[in-house]
């Protein structure tokens, strides 16, 4: 009996226009696709997308809308991909434990914040640009992300608004500093709160410009430290939600979600629909608002860093 030996490349398909970039060193970032699949409501999902990928582009870098499609992990997806992911109502949502019953099942989904660090960096990609990461529960401290451990284990820039604003804040913020994650302010001192700019919590370092990271990032290499380096950018201040404001919010629907005894994956994706409803989707515009916010930089820091 023949065995068939498989490789990563059989699985993990750039576009073209990433191959060229990867080859020739260009700036190149990754962008997840959950915000697609289970984080905005059609259409707003797929020009959200769009205005990603356009936002790097104007920066000067070459975005990688990473996705699962018919059990391919894709780096880097065609317009027509896009509106299909956006438009889909049976993806999955997938994070690095899923990926290999993903690509079995030949499946299509969004991949998490881990689950794309894992695709980016298995690739060669080194910075990502996200929302807000995940992070430890509220009232349930064994509710953990798999992001954090993606975080600890992955050298790679990951820009985002903190920590979604479901979560436990200072509980994330101790994970990440005992898992020896830096937590880099971008003009702040403070640790974003997705929606705010405040929460009260520390970053362990300030930096004012794409150069500073992008030095500070290479330090971090090479001193041989494997963690991501989290790069805080907070949200622009015309489309921010002020904590006291949001807060009541987020305590409503989590009773919401604890009474429906809605949990694990299907959460995240509960608050974030029943907060914008609460809102009157000003949490909508202010998500919009901060990816595309942090798209730009991510684009920034990835020129610096391809500069030698």
């Amino acid at each position: 009996m023949v065995v068939k030996v498989f490789t990563q490349s059989d699985f993990i398909l750039p576009t073209p226009e990433i191959d060229r970039a990867s080859k020739s060193k260009a700036p190149i970032v990754a962008l997840e696709s959950t915000v697609i699949t289970h984080g905005l409501p059609y259409p707003q999902n797929l020009q959200l997308a769009r205005a990603m990928e356009a936002e790097v582009r104007r920066a000067g870098a070459t975005p990688a809308t990473i996705a699962i499609l018919d059990g391919k992990v894709r780096i880097g997806l065609k317009d027509e991909e896009l509106a299909r992911l956006a438009e889909s109502k049976s993806n999955i949502k997938v994070g690095p434990r899923d990926i290999t019953a993903a690509v079995v099942r030949k499946a299509s989904g969004g991949t998490t914040v881990a689950g794309t660090m894992f695709a980016a960096s298995s690739f060669g990609i080194r910075v990502f640009a996200t929302g807000g990461i995940g992070g430890v529960h509220r009232g349930n401290n064994l509710d953990v992300s798999s992001d954090l451990k993606a975080l600890s284990e992955t050298f790679m820039v990951v820009v985002c608004s903190g920590a979604k604003a479901i979560l436990d804040l200072p509980a994330t913020l101790e994970y990440l500093e005992t898992m020896n994650v830096p937590v880099i302010g971008y003009k702040t001192g403070e640790f974003p709160a997705f929606y705010s700019r405040e929460s009260g919590l520390k970053v362990s370092l300030q930096l004012d410009t794409p150069q500073a990271i992008a030095n500070f990032c290479r330090v971090h290499r090479a001193l041989t430290m494997m963690s991501a380096v989290l790069v805080t950018n907070p949200i622009p201040e015309a489309d921010s939600i002020p904590r006291s404001e949001i807060e009541p919010v987020i305590v409503q629907a989590s009773k919401e979600a604890y009474d429906k005894k809605i949990r694990g994956q299907q959460l995240t994706p509960f608050l974030l629909q029943r907060i914008s409803e609460l809102t009157y989707k000003k949490s909508l515009r202010a998500n919009l608002a901060l990816l595309t916010n942090n798209a730009r930089l991510a684009a920034q820091i990835a020129i610096a860093l391809s500069v030698t």
